[in-house]
Formats: structure tokens, sequence, C-alpha cells
């Protein structure tokens, strides 16, 4: 299992768009993928789910990754979330 801190960078929060964005990434990878907020845990694949956790600016969250692609899938995920979405 690899596991990441992060902090959010975009503005707007882990809203509809951006989260279309992290779960699509999500789902380039093979291994299970999760994140965690404050004690509570979803998969980072669920749309539904992501949207659950009311990611805002400047709130801390937890990648984690269990699998073949796990170290890949979270050095990915961490660094579209510190470029705060930007193309």
């Amino acid at each position: 299992m690899y596991v990441k801190e992060v902090v959010l960078q975009n503005q707007a929060g882990l809203h509809a768009r951006p989260a279309t964005f992290f779960i699509q990434k999500a789902n380039e990878f093979k291994s299970l993928i999760m994140i965690e907020k404050e004690e509570r845990r979803v998969n980072a694949k669920s749309l539904l789910g992501v949207l659950s956790l009311g990611i805002e600016e400047g709130t801390k969250i937890k990648i984690l990754a269990d699998g073949p692609d796990d170290e890949a899938a979270v050095t990915a995920l961490a660094k579209l979330i510190e470029s705060g979405f930007a193309d």
C-alpha cells in the first residue's frame, strides 16, 4: 500500500468538474484507490463518493492505493491535486 497526504490547491474545491478529472485519472490505474478526509474513506473512482467528502480549498486529504501500480497512481493523483487541476 502506498499513501500520500496532500492539500487541495483548487480554489473552488473538489466539486463536479475537478472531481471528474480526478476520477478519470484514478481509472487509468488498476490499483484500489481511496481518498481519506478526517477518518472518512471513499473510493477514488466513485464520483458520488468523492463529492460526498465535501473537499474544499486548503483541505488535507490522504490518497491511498493498493495494487500493482499503487505508487504511480498516488503520485499521479497527488500531482493533479497539487497543480490545482491546471492543464
